[in-house]
């Protein structure tokens, strides 16, 4: 049974704290929880008196291809036997009960963790059985407790949920992913000098429409134009597409010839974007007073 072929190429990263499942009942969760860690990179999972023995074919199957993590799990009568090796022992608790010690986050466990196992110590988090949670005496061996702050009208998690919060802290603890990207795929973010070249293309073209003929306050809505693309990134490609757009334009202008009677919707349209570009009342050049 737990020599099965395929699944994961998983193995141990580093110092990773070990998952200890106290009295789990499914095996479908225990497999669960073996993909959520897989998924934060956790690999070192304990049962403690698993309800229906160990080990279970359903557990590899709702594994999601974690079986490396069901092959190489261990299993303990006790808790005090499961946690005997370990040095810190955190213990998830969705309602503390009356007990002296320090709450964390998942996010601020995780923090811990990366901490301990730097000082090569090892760690290990106790997760309640489904139906009740960890009792007093399960806590009793814990150095501190996890609490997560959800909403507190609904806080209810299954198994694999809380392992899976857990892991994802412990992972992005020390992962260098950025919090925002801008997927620009086969081609680039623009320089500054290409963004010039074509504001340069656009404005020029805007002036031979005649879109900028108010004199006073052409200053001020080129300024809006060049606030407009120099907000964002703009990507080479776009550039591009922008440059063909207004080149497009131009060659239909000059084609139609500058129309002298132009169309009345047509005409709307254009006084309505030189009023959103329009920065307002021209102010008057200043003179020096003497």
């Amino acid at each position: 049974m737990t020599g099965r072929e395929g699944g994961a190429d998983l193995a141990p990263i580093g110092n990773s704290p070990v998952v200890i499942l106290v009295r789990p009942q499914l095996a479908d969760n225990i497999g669960a929880c073996a993909r959520a860690m897989a998924n934060g990179g956790l690999f070192h999972l304990r049962l403690v008196a698993p309800r229906d023995g160990w080990p279970q074919e359903k557990a590899w199957r709702n594994s999601s291809g974690a079986d490396r993590i069901l092959d190489a799990a261990t299993v303990f009568d006790s808790v005090p036997s499961a946690v005997a090796d370990l040095h810190r022992v955190f213990a998830t608790c969705p309602r503390p009960r009356h007990i002296i010690k320090p709450v964390l986050t998942a996010r601020g466990a995780a923090i811990e963790l990366r901490e301990i196992a730097s000082r090569d110590l090892r760690a290990g988090v106790l997760f309640g059985p489904e139906r009740a949670g960890l009792d007093n005496d399960d806590m009793a061996h814990a150095d501190a407790l996890v609490r997560y702050p959800l909403n507190p009208a609904f806080m209810s998690l299954n198994l694999a949920q809380a392992v899976m919060v857990l892991a994802y802290e412990w992972w992005t603890a020390a992962d260098p992913t950025p919090p925002r990207t801008l997927m620009t795929n086969e081609t680039r973010i623009a320089t500054k000098a290409e963004l010039e070249n074509f504001l340069e293309h656009l404005i020029d073209q805007l002036d031979a429409c005649a879109f900028l003929r108010n004199l006073p306050k052409r200053p001020g809505m080129v300024r809006n134009i060049r606030h407009f693309f120099q907000r964002g990134e703009v990507t080479e490609q776009e550039l591009r597409t922008l440059h063909g757009i207004v080149t497009e334009l131009a060659i239909g202008r000059r084609q139609l010839g500058r129309l002298e009677d132009p169309d009345p919707a047509t005409e709307r349209s254009a006084a309505m974007a030189r009023t959103a570009a329009d920065p307002g009342p021209a102010l008057p050049e200043r003179t020096e007073s003497h």
